[in-house]
């Protein structure tokens, strides 16, 4: 059964879902970027469901100024007091649950990365995001990890109509050149206060055990694997372009879920 509550974070009132289930083994799902609870085309709201019926329960809430919660958005650099409030929130609502793993997807798993320490038993951490405000919000966006635009171009040379369209000049040379020089330029090392560094220096203090889940194909999941170092945490990659683990890849998103809760 899903039930709608609400909570208080620093004088807000946010709302959220729990999906009842009997298990002592909870999960908190945390949206990415702008989402309200229930995510892409109701992904999560499904997602949700489908771990509920398989016994456990689900908490799933909406951040201060998201969807149906008071408050100012301010991002998921200051979602660190939301997380913690939907934490002893699921704990009320769900008294039976001891132990809680956190799943969150892009900056949601960013957000559960850096806003340490936590009480949680685990972290299911999806295409963690990595990109600097001033690149997401730059006017030209910035080029693809150097592994993507290495895919990218392999796949066009083996395309007999991609090679036609160079022939007959209906291809832009100056962004094919701009995409190949990035090949050859050597990556410069992150500074220390970059979001990659800040990532890398929070994967190495967790005071829980954490699995990555990566959608190969996914810019932002390439441009984690390229700029950050999991050291020893898990990481198990889908051969998809989904970033948010849509259509069949749903499947696999909650397989790995429910392989962590059991």
């Amino acid at each position: 059964m899903r039930r709608h509550l609400s909570f208080a974070c620093e004088g807000a009132m946010l709302a959220a879902s729990l999906d009842e289930a009997p298990g002592a083994t909870g999960l908190l799902i945390v949206s990415g970027g702008n989402e309200v609870r229930s995510g892409a085309h109701r992904g999560m709201a499904a997602l949700a469901q489908r771990i509920a019926a398989a016994g456990h329960p689900v908490f799933r809430f909406d951040r201060r100024g998201i969807g149906d919660s008071e408050g100012a958005n301010g991002g998921y650099t200051s979602s660190g007091p939301d997380i913690a409030a939907a934490i002893a929130a699921f704990r009320e609502a769900a008294p039976h649950v001891e132990r809680i793993i956190a799943f969150g997807n892009c900056d949601a798993a960013s957000a559960l990365l850096l806003h340490q320490p936590l009480p949680l038993g685990g972290l299911i951490l999806a295409n963690p995001w990595t990109y600097e405000e001033s690149e997401a919000e730059a006017d030209e966006p910035a080029l693809p990890p150097a592994a993507a635009i290495r895919a990218r171009y392999l796949s066009r040379l083996k395309d007999p109509k991609s090679l036609l369209r160079l022939v007959k000049g209906e291809v832009d040379v100056r962004k094919l050149l701009r995409g190949l020089s990035a090949l050859g330029k050597p990556k410069p090392p992150a500074a220390p206060d970059s979001l990659p560094t800040r990532l890398d220096h929070a994967m190495a203090a967790l005071p829980c055990p954490a699995t990555i889940l990566l959608a190969t194909g996914d810019r932002t999941a390439q441009a984690f694997a390229e700029n950050c170092r999991p050291g020893d945490i898990k990481v198990e990659r889908l051969d998809s372009g989904s970033h948010s683990f849509a259509g069949a890849d749903a499947d696999w998103l909650a397989e790995r879920i429910l392989e962590k809760l059991s």
